[in-house]
């Protein structure tokens, strides 16, 4: 994944941004998906129904740009169902239009339809991170639809998220290692799930020296500090993404990156006061 290329979803923003102690839901590719699908299967017996848990914030008026992008992604992957890169283009395009799904029967869809290519390609194709991350990333949609089926889909996509950062660690701009370090962050540690804090530490820091000119992994990283109460490197942190955000936002621009800022300025705006507050404090 280049750099530049706006498809690369950041919460991957599924599995990025939890929303316990005032922080907001995640909102793109890595994963508010993963945060949901391990709380969800916390519990012997799930407290709110699938429907009840928070989902991604991103807005609506920006479907339409994943809708075309899907609808592109469909047409080359039928046009040469054996391409490799038809495959997991389409993978990515099932997960970010499951974004923007107005219902569980959609995002489900979605996901599945993800699955069902990425799958067959991490098997047919082993050495390509690109179906290992994207299968994760669509296992995680499907695991916001789901209760206790969630917890074998954490382990599915803790798996996935290894791979593919194994074989190329800076593909969507470090997310492998955003992605894992925001479901080790928010997942219930052992023996419910797989939740480390240290693990979590370890793999925010990892994706910012990997990519440090993406937003997504500073924003993360300070949310983590914030949501800690961690001051030591906090301020020195809202400093580097501060002085960052202006040369990014001349690179990463046109109308696939509009819904990723929309959602960067917003929670950027958010964690700043939040961290004003922490600060204040002795």
């Amino acid at each position: 994944m280049k750099p530049g290329n706006a498809s690369a979803t950041p919460i991957s923003a599924a599995l990025n941004r939890g929303w316990r102690k005032g922080l907001r839901p995640l909102a793109g590719p890595c994963l508010a998906l993963i945060l949901q699908a391990v709380l969800l299967c916390a519990a012997p017996a799930p407290p709110k129904k699938p429907a009840d848990i928070p989902m991604p914030t991103l807005s609506a008026k920006f479907s339409d740009t994943a809708q075309i992008k899907l609808i592109n992604a469909r047409k080359k992957f039928q046009a040469d169902t054996n391409s490799t890169p038809a495959a997991w283009a389409l993978g990515q395009a099932c997960f970010w239009r499951g974004e923007f799904a107005g219902d569980d029967e959609e995002r489900t869809a979605l996901a599945n339809e993800g699955i069902a290519v990425c799958r067959p390609l991490t098997i047919r194709a082993p050495t390509v991170p690109e179906g290992h991350y994207y299968l994760a990333m669509n296992l995680g949609q499907l695991a916001r639809t789901k209760w206790l089926e969630a917890l074998g889909l954490v382990k599915e996509l803790e798996r996935g998220l290894k791979l593919a950062g194994g074989m190329n660690p800076r593909l969507d701009h470090a997310g492998p290692d955003r992605c894992l370090g925001l479901l080790y962050r928010d997942a219930p540690g052992w023996p419910i799930s797989v939740g480390s804090k240290s693990k979590a530490r370890t793999h925010l820091l990892r994706a910012v020296e990997l990519a440090p000119q993406f937003p997504e992994n500073h924003l993360v990283l300070i949310e983590t500090w914030v949501m800690w109460k961690e001051k030591k490197t906090l301020q020195r942190d809202l400093d580097t993404l501060a002085g960052l955000l202006p040369k990014a936002r001349k690179q990463l621009t046109g109308a696939d990156w509009a819904a990723h800022w929309d959602d960067w300025e917003r929670r950027w705006q958010e964690v700043q006061a939040k961290a004003a507050e922490l600060l204040r404090k002795k």
